[in-house]
């Protein structure tokens, strides 16, 4: 499930899909040094994400709301400046592997929301239509979810763990030069 981290950003924790992490679970079980499977894991999942944002796309196939920017200057949601996309990595650890960002407007973009202005002055941006600039309190950004899995995502995970394992039995249970 997504969902906003203290610093900004976002991130996702796995659950809801029990088949895939029981058998993660299983490899997991079954190896010494789990950082190297959790680190292939990762980068796949970089990967795989950095590909929704060329699809504009959810993990679940829905293409995201066009963003304003795309329809009053044209070119693609989300990818601007390609400083989000950019921004996607992992940290695998000996027991886990995260997958987010550290970008703060990661956040509202993965769950949508509204924003609200901090002053008086209110949010200031280009408007659709002609251009102009609109002034307003509050904005409601609708959600483009990116972080998550899809059943491409779910079969990399099986298959990186099966080939982890297969590494293993073949040096005798250990790292296998990982």
């Amino acid at each position: 499930m997504p969902h906003s981290t203290g610093s900004g950003g976002a991130r996702i924790e796995l659950t809801g899909r029990e088949e895939t992490l029981s058998f993660l679970a299983d490899a997991v079980g079954r190896t010494d040094d789990k950082r190297g499977l959790f680190d292939a894991i990762g980068a796949s999942l970089v990967l795989s994400t950095q590909q929704r944002f060329e699809r504009e796309e959810d993990p679940e196939g829905n293409p995201w709301p066009d963003s304003l920017r795309k329809l009053v200057e044209g070119g693609r949601t989300l990818t601007m400046t390609a400083r989000l996309v950019s921004s996607i990595t992992h940290e695998a650890s000996a027991s886990a592997v995260a997958v987010g960002t550290n970008e703060i407007h990661g956040a509202i973009h993965q769950t949508g929301g509204t924003i609200r202005a901090k002053t008086s002055r209110g949010l200031r941006f280009r408007g659709p239509g002609n251009g102009g600039w609109v002034t307003t309190q509050e904005v409601t950004m609708p959600r483009r979810a990116f972080l998550g899995l899809d059943q491409d995502d779910e079969a990399e995970i099986r298959a990186l763990s099966a080939d982890w394992l297969g590494a293993e039995d073949d040096a005798g249970g250990g790292d296998a030069g990982r």
